[in-house]
């Protein structure tokens, strides 16, 4: 048995409309067609997507405050890091640079979930 692939991520968030903004509209994922049963959304991102699951309890929760790269995140690649960083910037989203000095930044979603961008 061999692992082939990875399909997708899912992560949870407290309110659908504010996290439809931040992954469609500032990350600019298209949306992935899918039947849900319960509240939440599918982007896609390549041959991968990202499940987003509402539930209105959970409060994301930061193990380590000052560096967001050592908590649980998922990580993507951009052609361009650098219309990524305007984009945030335009739309006053925190980021932090990594502290590595390579060419990545950490941001969090309104619900506080990391996610790595990297410019490979």
């Amino acid at each position: 048995m061999e692992i082939t692939q990875c399909l997708h991520t899912a992560l949870l968030v407290c309110d659908l409309d504010r996290a439809k903004h931040f992954y469609g509209t500032i990350l600019n994922l298209p949306i992935a067609e899918r039947d849900l049963k319960f509240a939440g959304v599918w982007y896609q991102v390549g041959n991968y997507q990202i499940h987003l699951i509402v539930n209105t309890e959970f409060s994301g929760n930061l193990y380590d405050r000052a560096k967001w790269g050592r908590n649980a995140h998922i990580a993507f690649n951009v052609d361009n890091l650098a219309e990524l960083k305007q984009r945030l910037q335009a739309h006053n989203w925190p980021m932090q640079l990594s502290s590595s000095g390579r060419a990545a930044i950490f941001i969090q979603d309104a619900d506080k979930n990391i996610i790595e961008v990297n410019q490979m």
